[in-house]
This record gives structure tokens, sequence and C-alpha cells, in this order.
């Protein structure tokens, strides 16, 4: 799988240091800084500790089966803001290279909050998953023919589970899966729109995102 997260910390130079101290035992496989430089600190090969604590779709050891990208953003404890446009635009063909390279689905492209929900905020609502997803190399926020299928909370919870999330923490659940498919109202409350979404996600081929 690929996890893409945000640095936050003040600026590039500091993650850097950060993600080559071995003391500070975190590491990513690049670095993707707001001009849109991009450097490899760890071998695709080679195991990153990147993931930290996590789950998804079964697989509880991430580090051992996924790339990760930290995306340099001072992240919401330290003045969280947009992506520039030429941070993303480095991201995207490296993004689509990953992928191709490993035979990542899109269903396989998460963010640091879907796979650790009750720690993690990472990318975070303002990254552009969008623009990701218009070039088929992340899901889409599903935006067409949508049914709500009723579900009680405790089914949208196995249904969430089922999707990929670790539903332990019910509301960091929800608020994770929020963040990454519904940014602009994220509450923690399932309602009729998240049940929507995530049925439409379940489906063979989510629509959205023209």
């Amino acid at each position: 799988m690929l996890v893409l997260h945000y640095t936050g910390m003040e600026d590039a130079e500091s993650a850097i240091a950060r993600l080559r101290d071995p003391e500070a035992k975190v590491s990513a496989h690049y670095v993707v800084a707001e001009d849109g430089t991009i450097l490899r600190l760890v071998d695709e090969e080679q195991r990153a500790w990147h993931a930290g604590r996590s789950h998804w779709r079964g697989i509880k050891d991430v580090n051992s089966a996924s790339i990760g990208i930290e995306i340099v953003n001072p992240g919401h404890e330290l003045g969280y803001r947009p992506f520039p446009d030429e941070q993303i635009s480095a991201l995207i063909p490296l993004v689509h290279d990953i992928e191709q390279r490993h035979g990542i689905t899109r269903g396989n492209v998460v963010g640091h909050s879907d796979i650790a929900p009750a720690r993690k905020q990472d990318p975070g609502e303002l990254f552009p998953w969008g623009k990701l997803a218009r070039l088929r190399l992340a899901l889409p926020r599903p935006t067409r023919n949508l049914m709500d299928p009723g579900w009680t909370d405790g089914g949208f919870l196995m249904a969430l589970e089922r999707f990929g999330y670790d539903v332990e923490d019910a509301p960091a659940a929800v608020t994770a899966f929020q963040r990454r498919f519904r940014p602009e109202l994220i509450d923690g409350e399932i309602d009729a729109e998240c049940r929507m979404i995530l049925l439409a996600l379940l489906l063979p081929k989510p629509q959205g995102d023209d």
C-alpha cells in the first residue's frame, strides 16, 4: 500500500533532520517539499518506520507492506495550510510511479489518518485527494447515484471495517472517514451522507470526481 503523511513540523529542514536521525526511530521512503523537491530517504525495497501502530484491510504491520511519503506541511498543531500546487505537481508522478512499480490499487492509497484514526489526522482535510482521484491514483469521493442504505450505526461501522478501517475507536474511525471522503463536515457523527458515500465506495466502481 501507499501511505501519505504530512510532516507536522515547522519546516522541511526540521522534518528531514528528524527523519534522518536514528534516535527518532521514524523514517519514510520519500519527502516532498513545498517547492516540489523530492528526497528519497529509504529504498523502496526496505522497511521505513512511518506508519506506527496502524491497521488497514486486515494488515496490522503496515510498515512491512507499504511505501511512505512525507509531504512537508506544518500540520494541525503548527499552522495547517493548503498544499502548494508545486508540491502536488511533484507528488502526482511520484505516486503514479510507485503504484505502477508495486501494483498498488487505488483502495490501498491511504492517508495516515485512515490507517491510524485514533492517533493521526494527516495528511488532513486540505489534502487534494480529488486531484489524485481524477487521475485514477486514489479512490474518488462518490457523487453520483447515491442511495442511503439505512444502516444502523452498528451496521455502518461493520461496513466501515469491511472497507478497511479499524473501528475499535468508533468516533475516531468515523472522523477519519469524513476527513478523507467528506472534508467539509468533520463531526464524527454517522449521518445519511456518510452512509451513502460508504455504500458507494463498497460497490465495484465508485463514481465521482469528474
